[in-house]
């Protein structure tokens, strides 16, 4: 408790949760929380969500997940707000809360007071007032009349200023989203992105499922980090079951979150070059990328790891002779990946495209949470693998977080390179010294302590995901919050448009490469 004491305010009733400490707030008092926590302690914003407790206790529950990285602790104040009352923002402490009060006030129905964007979230202008699907009292299976509101976008005003909307649906395979480009001649002027085409109510639907169902859905929330939602996922469940995972699995799970980031970085790598018409960059990239889905095939059955995650462990071992083929694999494709980069920087036109190209101010960055591969190409050393470790990682050797300063295109291109070989050494430490034994838990029963809350965070190939899992009275997982990393990383997309011209917002965009569905959920 003591780790917990210097976070804490005082005349607070703090309950305790393994690593986690939550206490009620008055809600006039929650501003001034979150700026003791935030500026003064130094604490980011993980999460900001809110639970449906009218029934048990005649309130919704605002909650406020602050993490204490190297400690790998959480400190959850939290409000309690009456239906029809509202709540105080927090964005004049952290711009990072904008959004989550955003999402709390379209799904929740309950107002934000002090927040400068009241527009909804999520929910599109045919979704009808009155209607908040995370209420408890909103049936999953109810399919409301379609509505005919209207959305006001961010406008510029001037002479000569003119507006060139692109999607939802766009050329390519990738899933809709809006982009509407306010322009003075070639110069993009402001640049803002629209999703929730595909919002599907995920969070809703976790509430229906069993808890093998459960797991399916967190494999399916964004579909290339399969493992790594349904790893933190897992983990959640694990930490209210008290079950503990077999090393042996644990050293697994690095192997195959390591595979997935090789796969995906690989593909934005050689995506990235492509964008800028380097087609031998971008045809290696793609070859390397299937290199490693063939590998995740063959040894899980799964491009894609899906059904290898599972409560208490993984269902796919791998055996010596595997082991011996993946590590000569990995040798012959590292060799290969080095003379790719190197063919790379060695060419000027693709460094000429990609160099201050889309550049996200650092300020930015930091007001608004920003995480993974975006924050960390402009300094922001943040990765849960090593902030707050899980699976098999404390164990292996101490890597370096990839870092980068200048923000751009080739920033962020340098930072997928440099966790590349990262997750190649990472992964060959593991499979050299993998212990033996079992891959999945003894205990095959699975009791959730009851009203309680787990956290649990992975550090996914895009950022850190986030899964908060609470109980009710009976032990009975009672919500489920969902947090991929696209869903911060898109709100700045648009500061990396002015200053650029509107070719150059393929690259931008695909140099982030964030997650709709993702964001959406």
């Amino acid at each position: 408790m003591k780790k917990f004491s210097q976070y804490l305010p005082k005349n607070v009733s703090p309950k305790y949760h393994d690593n986690i400490v939550t206490f009620e707030v008055a809600p006039n008092d929650i501003l001034n929380i979150a700026h003791v926590l935030h500026t003064d302690k130094g604490l980011n914003l993980k999460l900001l969500d809110c639970t449906d407790n009218r029934k048990a206790d005649g309130c919704f529950k605002i909650l406020y997940i602050f993490g204490v990285p190297k400690e790998n602790i959480f400190i959850v104040p939290y409000v309690c707000v009456k239906e029809g009352d509202s709540f105080v923002s927090i964005t004049s402490e952290t711009q990072a809360a904008s959004y989550y009060e955003r999402k709390v006030q379209s799904l929740f129905g309950l107002k934000v007071t002090g927040i400068s964007d009241n527009r909804p979230l999520l929910l599109h202008e045919n979704w009808p007032d009155g209607q908040y699907p995370l209420r408890k009292d909103f049936k999953y299976t109810t399919r409301p009349k379609v509505a005919s509101g209207t959305y006001e976008y961010q406008r510029v005003d001037g002479d000569g200023i003119y507006e060139i909307p692109v999607g939802p649906i766009h050329a390519g395979i990738i899933e809709p989203g809006h982009f509407r480009f306010s322009m003075a001649g070639e110069s993009i002027m402001l640049l803002e992105a629209r999703l929730g085409y595909v919002h599907k109510g995920s969070e809703k639907l976790f509430e229906q499922l069993s808890l093998d169902g459960k797991v399916k859905l967190s494999e399916r929330i964004s579909g290339d980090s399969t493992f790594s939602h349904s790893l933190a996922f897992c983990q959640a469940i694990e930490s209210l079951a008290g079950l503990k995972v077999p090393s042996r699995a644990q050293y697994l799970r690095v192997i195959y979150s390591e595979l997935e980031r090789l796969a995906n970085h690989f593909g934005d790598i050689g995506m990235i070059m492509l964008d800028t018409g380097f087609s031998f960059g971008g045809i290696n990239g793609q070859r390397l990328r299937e290199i490693v889905m063939r590998r995740n095939k063959q040894l899980t059955g799964s491009r894609f790891l899906r059904s290898v995650n599972t409560i208490g462990g993984v269902t796919k071992d791998i055996d010596a002779d595997q082991i011996k083929n993946l590590l000569a694999e990995l040798e012959s494709v590292e060799l290969d990946f080095s003379e790719v980069i190197a063919i790379a920087n060695n060419s000027a036109s693709f460094l000429d495209r990609v160099k201050t190209t889309g550049k996200l101010p650092h300020d930015v960055a930091v007001d608004y949470g920003v995480v993974g591969v975006a924050g960390r190409a402009v300094g922001l050393k943040n990765d849960v693998r090593v902030d707050y470790p899980y699976a098999a990682y404390p164990e292996l050797s101490k890597f370096d977080i990839a870092s980068e300063k200048t923000g751009d295109v080739q920033a962020r291109f340098n930072i997928r390179v440099k966790e590349v070989y990262s997750s190649l050494a990472i992964i060959k430490n593991a499979l050299k010294t993998i212990p033996g034994g079992q891959v999945k838990a003894k205990s095959s029963s699975v009791n959730l302590t009851p009203d309680s809350i787990s956290i649990s965070c992975v550090e996914g190939w895009r950022g850190e995901i986030i899964y908060t899992v609470i109980t009710d009275s009976k032990g009975e997982i009672d919500r489920v919050m969902v947090r991929d990393p696209s869903f911060i990383n898109w709100q700045v997309v648009g500061f990396c448009g002015p200053g650029n011209i509107v070719p150059d917002f393929p690259l931008i965009n695909k140099s982030f490469n964030l997650s709709y569905t993702g964001h959406d959920v």
